[in-house]
């Protein structure tokens, strides 16, 4: 009705408003109504001026997370900023909008196994929920092509709240970078040595490699390693993968440099620790996940 209403307005100086609209089959009445609700929006109704409010604050929370959220995520950030609405209101002023989510494409391998390689027992057998941070680490890399050839991105993940703890971007795809990672992990978590911590990862040989290894046993990290050699060996880290290629990487068309992909990873992966919202854990982000963990660790009364 909006875009007959507009074409009637445009077109009326040359062929008057009764003749078109006695084309386009609609009441003469019917523009003149529509028009004044344009012009007076005290004349709406009240579902239309409400939706004339909140079709702002959509795009407003649409463009705060990075453009990527579809209508159910979008509708528990509402939620979470205090508005009462309902997610097909969401649905349908998003598709008003024009505002769309991003979809998850197929998973790419990227690791390569060795078969002759001596790898760790699978300690976790798909079971990648935790009931505590530093119980479960997950790592995994991807890849991303640019001008100057590929980008290789490895990622450290908590398992219990989903939180990247380490990250490495590298233009090549050796054992140092996943190190590297692995090192950033390390640093900010400071796990205490022999507490039960598991590292897992897929059979790729970077993360069965000598040094991975013994760098793990250095920090008193149990290995795990994938035992089937699939991807469901790994689920969780290729799911934020998934994500990443997702949210970032399939988002624009073409990467110029390893320096445009390390700054997006950076700016992304602050965003994804602290302000997205991952369903497994309540819609809320991963670094609230972990404060609601501590702060009820805090209330537990201490024993005499």
């Amino acid at each position: 009705m909006e875009e007959m209403i507009k074409f009637i307005t445009e077109h009326r100086s040359v062929c008057g408003i009764e003749p078109i609209c006695r084309i386009l089959q609609i009441a003469p009445s019917t523009y003149h109504l529509h028009l004044a609700k344009q012009n007076d929006p005290s004349k709406r109704s009240i579902g239309v001026r409400r939706d004339d409010v909140l079709k702002p604050e959509i795009e407003r929370v649409f463009n705060a997370n990075r453009r990527v959220y579809g209508a159910r995520k979008l509708w528990h950030q509402m939620k979470r900023e205090g508005f009462s609405i309902a997610r097909c209101t969401v649905e349908r002023l998003m598709w008003d909008l024009g505002l769309r989510g991003v979809i998850r494409g197929k998973i790419q391998q990227t690791t390569k196994s060795n078969k002759a390689d001596i790898c760790p027992q699978d300690l976790v057998n798909r079971q990648f929920k935790v009931s505590a941070p530093n119980r479960l680490w997950v790592s995994d890399f991807t890849y991303v092509s640019t001008w100057q050839g590929f980008v290789y991105v490895a990622f450290v993940i908590d398992a219990y709240a989903r939180r990247i703890v380490g990250w490495r971007a590298s233009r090549t795809p050796h054992t140092a970078f996943v190190l590297d990672a692995l090192e950033q992990a390390l640093y900010e978590r400071n796990p205490v040595q022999k507490s039960g911590l598991i590292h897992h990862s897929d059979r790729g040989s970077q993360y069965v490699s000598i040094k991975y290894t013994e760098r793990l046993a250095d920090a008193g990290v149990e290995p795990s390693v994938g035992s089937v050699g699939d991807r469901y060996d790994n689920a969780l880290a290729e799911t934020i993968n998934g994500l990443y290629k997702a949210e970032v990487i399939h988002r624009k068309g073409s990467w110029k440099s390893f320096e445009e992909v390390e700054i997006a990873t950076l700016e992304w992966v602050n965003w994804f620790n602290h302000q997205r919202l991952f369903e497994p854990i309540g819609d809320i982000p991963p670094a609230e996940a972990e404060e609601n963990y501590y702060a009820a660790l805090d209330k537990i009364p201490k024993a005499a």
